[in-house]
């Protein structure tokens, strides 16, 4: 068996797996709410190009008003078919997300759902974002929360009980991505946690969790499964400063200095 073939195999086992589990009662239950947070976000955004990169299954673009809206598949599988066809005017393959092959600049969003806790090298993953992004350009990222009980779960029960979560799922914290948003060229314009149920694998029971969405977001708002997080690359402008000659000349016009008599003065 070839190298290329020992490093392609073990990547189409996780993305199978991923797809099995959004597939489950929680997938659906996860992607729901994530896509009602997408589809009342973006269509405040304004621009020419828009880009997703990675799950198919969630179209996190259907609902914005850009007119170039790409996804970038991670297999070439997904190239030809997905279920975004409708709405997006093409597909990229993207094997490595950390490194983009658009040009710096001239993206005007980007949207990341859950890719940077699946990724190799997820800080690379926002450089190359924060590269291809134009100034004042939009990133919306959504994954899932270390501070919740399904974070809880997947940790502490770690072989003890069956993994909750695909494997490998690698939880970044909100904190850690502000963090990383500071060293950048960031802003967090806003933010929002989801998804309150316990770790349950049933439709009947995530039902009967249903009232813990209002409450969660009164009592304890930081503690969802899922975290929406929208923030705006901010560049330093320049500010051109005129001489000060200038400013004094404009001064001396609008005030006339009268200066003393001197001693030599008076004698006349």
């Amino acid at each position: 068996m070839s190298e290329q073939q020992v490093n392609v195999e073990p990547a189409q086992d996780k993305l199978s797996a991923w797809t099995e589990w959004l597939g489950s009662p929680p997938g659906r239950y996860v992607l729901q709410w994530q896509q009602a947070q997408y589809d009342r976000t973006v269509c405040d955004f304004f621009g020419f190009h828009a880009v997703q990169i990675g799950l198919a299954a969630l179209p996190a673009l259907r609902e914005s008003r850009m007119p170039l809206r790409v996804f970038c598949a991670p297999t070439p599988e997904l190239v030809g078919a997905h279920p975004m066809q409708s709405y997006c005017e093409g597909s990229v393959l993207i094997e490595r997300p950390e490194e983009l092959p658009f040009e710096t600049g001239s993206l005007d969003l980007v949207v990341l759902p859950h890719l940077l806790e699946f990724a190799e090298d997820p800080h690379q993953i926002l450089r190359e974002v924060d590269r291809v992004l134009r100034a004042e350009g939009r990133l919306m990222i959504s994954g899932f929360n270390p501070v919740s009980l399904w974070g809880m779960r997947q940790g502490l029960a770690r072989g003890i009980l069956p993994d909750y979560l695909p494997r490998p799922c690698r939880m970044l914290s909100v904190p850690r991505l502000r963090d990383w948003f500071k060293l950048l060229s960031f802003d967090l314009d806003r933010g929002r946690f989801g998804c309150y149920a316990p770790p349950c694998r049933s439709d009947q029971w995530l039902a009967r969790s249903a009232i813990l969405e209002k409450a969660g977001d009164r009592w304890w708002p930081i503690c969802g499964a899922v975290y929406f997080l929208a923030a705006v690359k901010r560049v330093q402008g320049m500010r051109m400063i005129g001489p000060a000659w200038k400013r004094t000349s404009k001064a001396a016009v609008g005030r006339a200095v009268v200066a003393p008599p001197t001693n030599r003065d008076m004698g006349k």
